[in-house]
């Protein structure tokens, strides 16, 4: 019923910058969170950053990143489009992992769902 697809990884040299975007589309009535975690070599999945709608009628979404990422990633989203993006500066190989998107929506039967993408992977090299 929902679909999510991650696109823009890739391999970056430590310092460089990448924009990962993902797209959520199907029977949505209404998208409540949309996040990006990541998953490294031997770790556990993590929480990279997400943004929440918090009242329909301000569409103002809060905003929350892991301690790693603050002043270095930042999250937007364009509620028309269904999208967010993953805006990531001054990477270090630490950010190496395969990176998801997560979306939590309600659909059109009014049923919630919690949706993951297929993963994009990011690659910094020292």
């Amino acid at each position: 019923q929902v679909q999510v697809v991650e696109s823009g990884g890739g391999l970056v040299q430590a310092g460089g910058s990448l924009r990962l975007s993902c797209a959520a589309s199907g029977r949505i009535l209404r998208i409540n969170t949309m996040g990006w975690y990541r998953q490294a070599p031997g770790k556990q999945r993590e929480l990279v950053a997400d943004i929440t709608l918090v009242a329909d009628i301000t569409r103002i979404g809060t905003t929350n990143y892991a301690d790693s990422v603050k002043g270095r990633f930042t999250i937007s989203r364009e509620n028309a489009k269904n999208t967010v993006s993953l805006e990531m500066n001054s990477l270090n190989p630490e950010d190496t992992a395969v990176y998801y998107c997560k979306v939590v929506a309600t659909t059109t039967s009014l049923v919630n769902l919690e949706v993951w993408g297929q993963g994009t992977l990011v690659i910094v090299s020292s």
